[in-house]
């Protein structure tokens, strides 16, 4: 698939029933999210809305005219202290792995969390089983910090956490700039 045609754009709140779909999918079928009933649209615009009114990107991908992937990112965690450090997510819709729509997702939040001054940022893929994931972060810098082993269960077995880290921009060799 030729990444010209792949539109990456601000997602919209009018796009929350195809993000809703993509990440369906996902909470039924797959192990990348721990969640084991997909949340309704209200819940999604929440999480949406709450993202977006903290500062956080948003982003969702095209192929002539469709919906096919979106990608966030939020707060790694909580205390102050890591106000310079994103967890990114990424999600394709059903068919559509492996042609480039991950890639073009991630690559953009990437750019935008830079932009934004953030300095780290982490992935945590479910499912140490999950090559697609792993390697799209590898290709684009990512570096595999550890593994938490059978931390969660989901669809019978047990499932992993793999952590990557990829700096933002300076990362760690300057101070940054005020962040509040």
């Amino acid at each position: 698939m030729n990444l010209d045609t792949i539109v990456v754009r601000d997602a919209r709140e009018a796009d929350i029933p195809a993000i809703r779909a993509i990440y369906a999918h996902h909470v039924q079928h797959g192990l990348a999210s721990f969640e084991e009933t997909p949340p309704d649209e209200a819940e999604m615009l929440r999480r949406f809305r709450t993202l977006k009114e903290g500062g956080f990107p948003y982003l969702a991908a095209e192929l002539a005219g469709d919906l096919v992937g979106y990608s966030y990112a939020g707060q790694y965690r909580p205390r102050p202290a890591y106000r310079y450090s994103v967890e990114d997510s990424v999600y394709v819709r059903d068919g559509m792995a492996g042609k480039g729509v991950g890639r073009a997702l991630l690559t953009a939040l990437l750019a935008r969390c830079t932009d934004m001054g953030f300095r780290q940022m982490i992935a945590i893929i479910g499912d140490s089983g999950n090559h697609g994931s792993i390697g799209l972060h590898q290709a684009l810098g990512f570096k595999d910090v550890g593994t938490i082993r059978s931390v969660g269960f989901k669809h019978g077995r047990w499932v992993d956490s793999v952590l990557l880290q990829r700096a933002l921009g300076e990362g760690d060799t300057s101070l940054p700039s005020s962040r509040s």
